[in-house]
């Protein structure tokens, strides 16, 4: 699962992943609410694309660009 692009106008900016809902290794369920993500006074979801074990890649408060991986659902 990728940081979500919240600003179209510069598609390589960073944002802040915010906050994780879930913890590495919580069994969860497609579409549910992972984290909240913020690129500049922008903030965005992050749901789980399926049902499996999430693995989180980056940690809270991390700079990440947009479109990184930043945690997968197996």
């Amino acid at each position: 699962m990728r940081f979500p692009r919240l600003s179209e106008e510069e598609p390589n900016a960073e944002g802040v992943l915010a906050t994780w809902f879930v913890s590495d290794g919580d069994q969860v369920a497609s579409g549910q609410l992972l984290g909240e993500v913020m690129v500049e006074k922008v903030s965005g979801e992050v749901n789980a694309p399926t049902s499996g074990r999430v693995r989180l890649l980056v940690s809270e408060d991390q700079t990440v660009r947009q479109g990184e991986v930043i945690a997968q659902v197996v």
